[in-house]
C-alpha cells in the first residue's frame, strides 16, 4: 500500500471514530441538560456546556478533515488545510463565551445557593463519566499518531470533560453527605476555568500558526546548523519556516554553494529535501541556490530550484 492510500485510509478511520464520538457525546449532553434542569444543578449544566464544546470541537475536527482532503487548485495552491486552523479559532472563541456565561451564573448563585438534587447529580455525572471514557478510548489512537490540531483539541476537550464529570460526581456526593449546596456553584466555577484554559491552549496555537510562527518542536538554529553541515553548502540565510496547518510545515531559504561544488545543484537539492523531510517533517520547501553572497536587498541570485 502506498503512502497516499494509507493516509487516506487513516483519515477515513479517524472520521468514523469522530462521528461515533459526536453521537455519543451529544446523547450524554442531552441527558445532562435534562438532569441539570431537574436537579437544579448549575454544575451539571456547566458540564453539559463543556460537552457542547466537545460536540462542536469533534464536529469541527470532522469537517476540517473532510475539507482538507479537497485538492489544491489554481487559486488555493496549498488546498484547504487552513480550514483546520480557522475551525480551531471559532472553537476557542465559543469556549470563552460559554465559560463567561457559566462563571456569571455561578457568581449569582454564591449569594443564595439553591437546593440541589444530589442523587440525580451523581447518577447523571456517572453516566457522563462513562461516556467520556468510551469517547477517549475511541480517540486515543488517532491522537497519539497525528499532529492534527483539531484532533488534539478534541481529545483534550473530552479529557477536560472527563475531569469535570469526576468533579461533578464527587461534588454531588459531598452535597448528599453534608447538604452544602454551595459546592454546586463552586464546581461550576472550576469548570468555567477549565473551559478558559482549554480555549487559551487552542487559540494560542491556532494564532501562532496564522502568524506563520516556527512550528513547535522545530528549532530554526538547528535546521540552519544541519543544512550547513551538508558538504556543498557554505552558508544558509534568509531562512523561514512556518506552518500551513498543524501537521504540514513549509520552508524557504537561500543556500550559498561552495565554488568547487557549483555544478552539484541537483545532488545538493536532493540532500536538502531528504534532510528536511526525515529529520524535521518539512515536506514543502523552496531553496534558492547562490554562487556568491546576496547583498542586502538583492533579489536576483544565480540559480533557483
Amino acid at each position: 500500500m502506498d503512502k497516499g492510500s494509507k493516509k487516506s485510509m487513516d483519515s477515513h478511520i479517524v472520521q468514523k471514530r469522530l462521528k461515533l464520538a459526536v453521537l455519543l457525546t451529544f446523547s450524554i449532553l442531552c441527558v445532562e441538560v435534562v438532569g441539570g434542569i431537574l436537579a437544579n444543578s448549575l454544575a451539571l449544566l456547566s458540564d453539559a456546556a463543556h460537552m457542547l464544546a466537545d460536540v462542536l470541537s469533534l464536529c469541527l475536527s470532522w469537517f476540517a478533515l473532510k475539507i482538507a482532503r479537497l485538492p489544491s487548485n489554481g487559486e488555493k495552491t496549498y488546498g484547504y488545510h487552513r480550514i483546520e486552523i480557522l475551525a480551531s479559532v471559532v472553537n476557542g472563541l465559543m469556549l470563552i463565551l460559554m465559560a463567561c456565561g457559566i462563571l456569571y451564573e455561578a457568581l449569582q448563585r454564591y449569594q443564595s445557593p439553591p437546593s440541589v438534587n444530589s442523587e440525580m447529580v451523581m447518577v447523571v455525572a456517572a453516566i457522563g463519566l462513562a461516556a467520556n471514557l468510551i469517547v477517549i478510548y475511541y480517540l486515543k489512537d488517532p491522537f497519539q499518531h497525528t499532529h492534527d490540531l483539531n484532533l488534539k483539541s478534541a481529545f483534550f476537550h473530552v479529557l477536560g470533560d472527563l475531569i469535570a464529570s469526576v468533579g461533578v460526581l464527587v461534588g454531588g456526593g459531598i452535597i448528599w453527605l453534608t447538604g452544602w449546596n454551595i459546592v454546586d456553584p463552586l464546581l461550576a466555577t472550576g469548570i468555567s476555568l477549565l473551559l478558559f484554559w482549554g480555549a487559551w491552549n487552542v487559540l494560542s496555537e491556532a494564532l501562532h500558526i496564522l502568524l506563520e510562527g516556527v512550528p513547535k518542536g522545530v528549532s530554526l538554529s538547528e535546521v540552519k546548523r544541519e543544512l550547513q553541515a551538508i558538504p556543498a553548502i557554505q552558508d544558509i540565510h534568509e531562512l523561514h519556516i512556518w506552518c500551513i496547518c498543524s501537521n504540514i510545515y513549509a520552508l524557504s531559504t537561500h543556500a550559498l554553494i561552495h565554488d568547487s561544488m557549483a555544478n552539484q545543484f541537483e545532488k545538493t537539492l536532493k540532500e536538502i529535501k531528504s534532510l528536511l523531510a526525515d529529520k524535521f517533517n518539512i515536506k514543502h520547501s523552496t531553496i534558492q541556490f547562490e554562487t556568491h553572497p546576496c547583498e542586502e536587498g538583492e533579489s536576483l541570485c544565480d540559480i533557483s530550484h
